[in-house]
């Protein structure tokens, strides 16, 4: 069945074989989508038909969905498939994909969910769940191919042959020793050009780049970037190899949390979507607005207490809006310098400095620039020159320091082990606003006489 139409017509087609019946065609309509297309299709599809069309997907194509849905969502198509299928689903799943749909379920939850799964699998989620969240453990699989130091290349070759349908990526093999510590790897170019009868310990590479199966994930993510890695192997305290973890499952993982950063960066909190519904949008929105609108009142008090100075010159009210606003972009654009950074990036004590110095120069650039522009549209406008000194001095003192707390800020809550991006744009902004009305009011305070 050849589908020409648009997505609106995919999804009419589809609803419309389902009322029918149709289950062949519908399996030609699946057949011809891509993974992404078929989520795009369930999710716009009304509640009642979801049922079906899950029931008429193979296992297979569900596992597929699974990959395109959030975690919420993997749970209610688990609960609507039943349980039989379920279990079906769950042991087709990679590792690390089951440990994500199962993190942050309850205890309780996760048993019901592979209580009728196989007790080695089971064992093995239990296990996996025992690490904690975020880390190298919770990310890493345990389907990868391994062979002991004594192999030669001809052996290693006929055990990766073996083992190919089991494995998730067979980019590389890794070599452990008779205590099963990790002792080196070898990639299939290694093996190609090698002669079959050369021992695997002399083709192999002992200068192994690993991570600890507690190492944070947002670490992992830097060194296989680093390196450009398929796959990093995975060792405990003893060495021993526990896992692996491939390039692919760690570019969802930069995805998801690149996702999560933007989020708090515009402090929405939590995931919100197109499918989100209203109420639960808001709901999720509304805790920081309201912390930021008791910070905003702040700001009224300081305008409050220099009530005097702006009834003796009027005109300074004309500038607010620009000092606060000016101030509150640098301070942003700063924070989304860092919090990227702080990704991709090892932070020490020295690179911080050489950061917040680059940041200080860049304030005071973009301060002086844009502070004689605005001092000349104050005095050609109001025709005053005081004026004009005034609020071009106060935009580039403002302009340093809004530059400054969004460098500064998400850096100290990173020593301090707290995720940077909860200094959120809204945050930086409403405090750069509070600086920006003390300074630009102080400075006028003291001009007083000479702009009235």
């Amino acid at each position: 069945m050849a589908l020409n139409g648009d997505r609106e017509n995919i999804s009419r087609a589809m609803v419309h074989v389902m009322k029918e019946g149709q289950k062949d065609t519908f399996e030609k309509i699946i057949a011809e989508l891509t993974p992404y297309e078929v989520s795009v299709q369930y999710r716009g599809l009304p509640k009642k038909r979801r049922i079906l069309f899950l029931e008429w997907l193979s296992i297979d194509q569900l596992v597929s969905l699974l990959r395109y849905v959030t975690r919420e969502e993997q749970v209610r198509i688990l609960k609507k498939i039943g349980p039989v299928r379920s279990i079906e689903l769950l042991e087709a799943l990679k590792s690390d994909e089951l440990a994500y749909l199962l993190t942050d379920l309850p205890d309780k939850e996760v048993e019901k969910l592979i209580g009728e799964m196989r007790e080695e699998e089971k064992k093995a989620i239990r296990k996996k769940m025992k690490y904690p969240k975020k880390t190298a453990g919770r990310l890493m699989i345990s389907q990868y191919v391994w062979v002991h130091k004594s192999y030669t290349v001809k052996k290693s070759v006929e055990k990766l042959k073996h083992f190919i349908d089991f494995a998730d990526y067979l980019n590389y093999v890794y070599v452990i020793d008779d205590e099963k510590e990790l002792i080196g790897v070898a990639s299939y170019r290694d093996l190609l050009l090698s002669d079959p009868d050369d021992r695997i310990i002399d083709v192999m590479t002992s200068d192994i780049v690993k991570v600890h199966e507690l190492t944070k994930q947002n670490e992992v993510a830097k060194i296989i970037g680093r390196h450009d890695f398929f796959s990093m192997p995975v060792v405990n305290d003893d060495n021993v190899l526990v896992g692996i973890i491939t390039a692919d499952d760690m570019l969802d993982i930069v995805v998801q949390e690149a996702n999560e950063d933007i989020e708090m960066l515009f402090a929405s909190g939590k995931s919100i979507d197109f499918h989100t519904k209203p109420l639960v949008a808001a709901y999720r929105r509304l805790p920081w607005l309201i912390i930021l609108l008791f910070i905003g009142l702040v700001s009224g008090s300081i305008i409050s207490r220099f009530e005097a100075t702006l009834e003796a010159v009027v005109a300074l009210a004309f500038f607010m809006p620009l000092i606060a606003g000016m101030t509150g972009n640098t301070g942003t654009q700063s924070l989304a310098v860092v919090v990227r950074g702080l990704v991709t990036e090892e932070i020490n004590f020295k690179s911080a400095l050489k950061l917040i110095f680059r940041e200080l120069l860049v304030g005071i650039t973009l301060g002086i620039i844009c502070g004689l522009i605005i001092s000349i549209i104050a005095y050609v406008w109001q025709g005053n020159f005081i004026l004009g000194l005034v609020v071009g001095s106060s935009l580039v003192a403002t302009l340093i320091i809004g530059t400054l707390a969004g460098t500064i800020i998400p850096l100290i809550l990173n020593k301090f082990k707290v995720d940077p991006a909860v200094a959120s744009g809204p945050l930086i902004t409403t405090v750069n606003d509070i600086l920006s009305l003390l300074i630009y009011f102080g400075i006028a305070t003291a001009f007083i006489d000479k702009l009235m």
